[in-house]
């Protein structure tokens, strides 16, 4: 049975539609010069952004730019203290609701972006893979 995982990713600045539902803004920092009453956005959650620290190590702030891989790695290290956001998202979506997740608008290659990140960690929370099934005792006899 195929699973159709309601949610979606976009830059803030991507016009809403009406498949998006609820609209989280997911980076660092609130985009500069857009008013409260223009937000393109239902909530901020800061926490699910990197840290200062990683952002400033993926956009090569402190040093040579670090490895999309590197970034993947620290981003999901730096989640484990954010579960309470990525459980309680995930129980918004395990309930049905559409989410999508925005980030910068100068974030134009999604593939390397941490909101695919978020999505893959909401979406592992709100439907975990089954436990694996024991396998039967199988005795072999030989020939």
């Amino acid at each position: 049975m195929l699973r159709v995982v309601p949610i979606r990713t976009k830059r803030w600045n991507d016009p809403r539609e009406v498949e998006d539902g609820y609209r989280l803004l997911i980076c660092r920092y609130r985009p500069r010069g857009v008013p409260r009453d223009e937000e393109t956005w239902d909530a901020w959650c800061k926490a699910l952004a990197p840290s200062e620290e990683l952002h400033a190590a993926a956009y090569g702030k402190s040093g040579a730019p670090i490895s999309f891989a590197e970034y993947t790695e620290r981003f999901r290290v730096e989640m484990e203290r954010q579960r309470y956001w990525i459980e309680s998202f995930a129980a918004r979506v395990r309930s049905g609701e559409t989410m999508t997740l925005l980030c910068s608008s100068a974030c134009v290659h999604e593939a390397r972006c941490h909101r695919i990140l978020v999505k893959t960690l909401i979406e592992e929370a709100a439907f975990p893979p089954p436990p694996p099934t024991p396998q039967a005792n199988v005795i072999r006899r030989r020939s």
